[in-house]
């Protein structure tokens, strides 16, 4: 009992953030450098500072991260529809890709032909129809800025769909406003979704910090839009 009740006051202190003795404190901070710690002892002698947390190298986009145009605000869908273009090319793969996503994430609510019939169309009107009105000569890039930032009672789904993804989305919503539901046989040439450009990437670019799948630009000017 008197060796209990020594440890037992021992063990209490004054100060609060004292840990304490650690019993194999290895276990608890590893050698190895953590990027979100800053231990005594654990750090980086060759990063700015000590961190061990680097901020990436000029002009670069991380491996699988793609970066995002940040110049057109959320409620300004008509600027990127004049500013924004698709730079996939209108192949059959992308087009029964996009047809398979829209099925997905959009026919519940546009139905599968687009004509604002999907089963919550049905519940809750004022779903549009792509082939009537204003509706049918939406620009690309309107159609992928609402995808990515939602509009009136749709939400956004930025969060559901990557970049090419939305615009493989957007693609085959211009063959429905066009009244097109079959994707078979479709060429750049055949449709004015098509774009001079490759589909994607093939990594980061050397000179300039630009993706052409998310409308990132390299004019300044345009990318600190208010």
């Amino acid at each position: 009992m008197i060796l209990f009740s020594s440890i037992t006051l021992l063990s209490c202190g004054n100060d609060a953030t004292d840990p304490g003795l650690e019993y194999a404190p290895d276990m608890y901070n590893p050698v190895a450098y953590e990027p979100l710690k800053q231990l005594d002892g654990n750090y980086n002698a060759f990063n700015p500072g000590g961190g061990n947390l680097r901020v990436p190298a000029a002009h670069t986009i991380a491996r699988g991260k793609l970066d995002f145009y940040t110049r057109i605000s959320k409620d300004s869908a008509e600027v990127a529809g004049s500013e924004l273009k698709n730079p996939l090319k209108a192949t059959s793969a992308n087009l029964a890709e996009g047809k398979v996503l829209y099925l997905r994430f959009c026919s519940p609510c546009h139905g599968e032909s687009g004509a604002g019939d999907g089963l919550v169309g049905a519940k809750f009107k004022g779903v549009p129809n792509y082939t009537q009105g204003r509706y049918a000569s939406l620009p690309v890039g309107h159609i992928y800025h609402v995808i990515v930032n939602g509009r009136g009672r749709m939400m956004p789904h930025g969060t559901q769909v990557n970049p090419q993804e939305r615009w493989k989305i957007a693609m085959y919503v211009q063959q429905l406003q066009k009244g097109i539901t079959e994707v078979e046989g479709a060429t750049p040439e055949s449709t004015d979704v098509a774009s001079k450009s490759a589909d994607a990437p093939a990594g980061a670019s050397t000179t300039e910090n630009t993706n052409p799948v998310t409308g990132s630009t390299a004019d300044s000017a345009k990318n600190t839009r208010n």
